[in-house]
């Protein structure tokens, strides 16, 4: 027998291949579900009850390290000190939602504090994989888990928009002012301006109120209320002004971060109103958290009344194995539609029934409103406003297909501008995102990857259904170096799995690792072949 011959007892596989010699998933369970609100508890716990072993995994609390990114949520530096000790958070996210007890007691491993950052299925390229995976962490480690059907009940992150001192501390979104009231109890502010009419902004104002603080005012771009009338009123009725045909134009700063946000008319010059504050709350609108399933291969369309880019499955399975549930899967339900989506997504995952009846949308065009918002902010600030906070990319350097200050600019970069890529087709936020670093801090797009979009179409009169999107890759949220890193590598060497492709003097076919072969082979080149 010939050292390299490798064709001996030939089974019909290529013996060469990965197929087969990938390690597989660190746990397994029947039902995995990312997201513990509404949806996500309610699909836990369906599956539970249906006999299934569940893992329910939610990324609250966030560690403060994340919170000073904006991930998941905007939540704008008006964190206390309270969110530095995990063990507090722990207890508050706990006591904050009354069914993880149930779920405990239901035997759900519950694991709060881990971030779902990777979905991985058999497809094109990844036909090797050993099984459907989810890749998970914490601030320490990273691991996967195994699943028959995974159910993704990921919520909606906030939406950013920028303005004149919007990158300063104080300067936050619905979510994340949300999340420190409620869920950590941990907000450092004490008065707040609310940007929009909407629903999601009657409901943060009336939420703040009800915590005790003060709320000078709602600024709205378009000319009436844009939500529910009676809540409107009841706001009105207790002295909130709400100011329509308004837009903000600047946030002075103090010595903590934001100290004022000053108004004035959509489109007038002139002086602006000064209103006193410590907090501006974005409440626009949110926006579904798509990442997961964009990574997985699921299908995105726009759809303006559920929320712009979401999946093109309203609910149950986006594709095979992965199903969604709640804001994820479109804006507008309430947390009862929610629960009971989530009830029957996990039936129909556990293979007990047909999709679950579908929410209609509401009768919003949300993109509209978004674009309405921009325009106005972009009218009152100036064109060096930075678009992207991390990358300290301005408006006038994106739509000039620049890239940021900090890095050279040859003077034939001068010739370069958003109207000279026209010229090939629809601007590709990804190619742009290259060419400019708009969209590639430390945030991963949270702050910037929508109105980028938007200016991007705005500038290309293009309607924002229209311009390419700019997709998601894994990890879909910060990580630390150190939880990625394998630190057991030697013992991942001995699983057989690294050797060097391409080389054919240091290269040992997978079936010969481990064997006497792999003895033979080394012995004739003087050394081995793995890293």
């Amino acid at each position: 027998m010939n050292v390299g011959d490798s064709n001996e007892a030939f089974t019909g596989t290529d013996a060469h291949a990965v197929n087969g010699k990938l390690p597989g998933a660190d746990a397994h369970y029947d039902l995995v579900v990312v997201g513990a609100g509404p949806a996500g508890l309610a699909a836990a716990l369906e599956g539970a009850a249906q006999g299934a072993s569940v893992l329910l995994v939610d990324e609250h609390p966030v560690s403060s390290a994340q919170m000073g990114n904006d991930v998941p949520f905007w939540f704008g530096g008006r964190m206390t000190g309270a969110v530095q000790a995990k063990a507090r958070m722990i207890e508050q996210v706990f006591m904050a939602q009354p069914l993880f007890e149930q779920a405990f007691d239901a035997g759900i491993d519950v694991q709060l504090g881990v971030y779902a950052w990777g979905l991985w299925r058999n497809r094109a390229n990844l036909g090797a994989l050993p099984e459907p995976m989810l890749g998970l962490a914490d601030e320490e480690r990273s691991w996967t888990v195994g699943f028959k059907a995974i159910v993704l009940a990921t919520g909606a992150r906030d939406l950013a928009l920028a303005f004149d001192g919007w990158a300063q501390p104080g300067v936050m979104g619905a979510q994340g002012l949300h999340a420190l009231l409620t869920r950590y109890d941990a907000f450092a502010g004490r008065r707040v301006v609310v940007l929009g009419s909407g629903d999601l902004a009657l409901d943060t104002a009336q939420l703040a109120l009800d915590k005790g603080l003060e709320v000078a005012a709602l600024i709205e771009v378009l000319p009436a209320p844009q939500g529910d009338p009676a809540k409107v009123a009841a706001l009105q009725a207790i002295g909130v002004p709400i100011h329509c045909n308004t837009v903000i134009r600047g946030a002075p700063s103090g010595i903590d971060g934001v100290r004022a946000a000053v108004i004035g008319p959509v489109g007038g010059d002139g002086p602006g109103q000064t209103l006193d504050c410590d907090t501006i709350c974005m409440a626009v609108d949110v926006v579904p958290a798509i990442e997961l399933l964009d990574v997985a291969g699921g299908r995105i369309v726009t759809d303006s009344a559920r929320g712009g880019h979401v999946p093109q499955a309203l609910a149950g399975q986006a594709v095979p194995g992965v199903f969604i549930a709640g804001d994820c899967a479109g804006l507008g339900q309430s947390e009862q539609a929610a629960a009971a989506q989530g009830r029957a997504v996990a039936r129909q995952a556990l293979g007990m029934e047909q999709a679950p009846a579908e929410s209609a949308p509401e009768a919003f065009d949300r993109l509209a409103y978004r674009q309405a918002w921009l325009r106005a902010l972009v009218a009152a600030t100036p064109e060096t406003v930075h678009v992207c906070q991390c990358e300290e990319v301005s408006r006038a350097d994106l739509l000039g297909v620049q890239p940021p200050n900090y890095l050279p600019r040859p003077e034939k970069l001068g010739c370069r501008s958003l109207e000279t890529l026209l010229a090939d087709g629809p601007p590709d936020q990804e190619q742009i995102k290259r060419l400019t670093r708009a969209c590639m801090g430390a945030c991963q797009a949270r702050r910037c990857r929508e109105q980028v979009g938007m200016l991007l179409a705005m500038g290309s009169n293009l309607p924002v259904e229209q311009a390419p999107r700019a997709g998601w890759r894994a990890p879909v949220r910060p990580l630390a170096l150190k939880v990625l890193a394998d630190w057991n590598e030697a013992d991942a060497m001995r699983e057989g799995w690294d050797v060097w492709f391409g080389i054919p003097t240091q290269w040992t076919p997978y079936r010969d690792i481990g064997t006497e072969r792999e003895a033979m082979h080394r012995e004739a080149l003087g050394g081995n072949m793995h890293l």
